[in-house]
């Protein structure tokens, strides 16, 4: 799938209004994290990060440039851009945003709001060694393929939720990053039919 075959799905489904997550209370603090996405040889590729070891909140998770919303940011978008920025050297005005998907609550205590962005030239990864210990390219057609998306039930609290996880070459990809790229394929799939 290309940019343009991306543009037309994408813009074609309405968004979902909701996603399998932990349930949304107001204490949860906000956050947003930038999908990624860049044409490589007429394919899209998605970038994802493997966060710091030594960070406090999710160490050594393979998560999307992201972070919480500070005070100075003026919305969800400005928030996604400026920790993109800030963690790979991806400047804003080098990611044309597509739109969103509805907020993800975790069981950590976020709600992270997926900000889906198309990367309009190549760019040289300058890693902030504080917050993302690698980055990785992934064909987005790979997770398209439904058999390569996984899910399990996961009782808690007595409720039952949905965990996403994904392996791709000995690297797992799972929780709110899995949910969010889980929601992406279902989104582009329901576009085709």
């Amino acid at each position: 799938m290309n940019t343009n075959q991306f543009n037309v799905h994408f813009s074609l489904q309405r968004l979902a209004t909701e996603i399998s997550s932990a349930p949304i209370n107001k204490s949860l603090r906000k956050a947003a994290v930038l999908v990624p996405l860049l044409e490589v040889n007429g394919q899209l590729q998605i970038l994802l990060t493997r966060r710091a070891l030594h960070l406090r909140a999710h160490p050594g998770q393979y998560s999307f440039p992201g972070g919480k919303v500070d005070d100075a940011d003026n919305s969800l978008v400005e928030t996604a851009l400026r920790e993109a920025d800030e963690e790979i050297g991806l400047s804003p005005d080098n990611v044309t945003i597509v739109g969103s998907f509805p907020s993800h609550a975790t069981f950590t205590g976020f709600e992270v709001t997926p900000i889906i962005g198309l990367i309009n030239q190549p760019f040289d990864i300058i890693l902030d060694p504080g917050e993302v210990a690698e980055t990785f390219w992934v064909p987005l057609q790979y997770f398209t393929n439904a058999n390569n998306r996984y899910t399990f039930s996961f009782f808690r609290k007595g409720n039952d939720f949905d965990v996403h996880y994904m392996p791709y070459k000995g690297k797992f990809i799972w929780g709110v990053t899995a949910a969010i790229i889980d929601l992406l394929c279902r989104h582009i799939e329901l576009s085709k039919s």
